[in-house]
């Protein structure tokens, strides 16, 4: 099983809210997901990212792929993803 780690769209019309999700790479963007990671609130002012770094990186390690959008994200807030499990 491919896992992504990519944005799961929630809100209304003209009121995006993203969910930061792991998911098998086969999974609709909106549907089954392994699990959520965090959030991203664009419409806030400013913009409003919660990441959960250690299961971001859990899984990372584990050979999940960032989606584009999800790899701006975490370079935004700054963290730093290793291939290498952590102990």
């Amino acid at each position: 099983m491919a896992v992504h780690i990519r944005l799961q769209r929630r809100g209304s019309t003209h009121r995006p809210f993203y969910h930061l999700v792991a998911t098998d790479s086969r999974s609709p963007r909106d549907g089954r997901f392994i699990e959520k990671l965090g959030y991203y609130d664009p419409k806030g002012e400013p913009s409003t990212v919660e990441v959960k770094a250690d299961r971001l990186q859990h899984w990372y390690s584990k050979g999940a792929q960032l989606s584009d959008a999800v790899a701006k994200l975490v370079k935004i807030k700054s963290i730093a993803l290793s291939r290498t499990p952590s102990k």
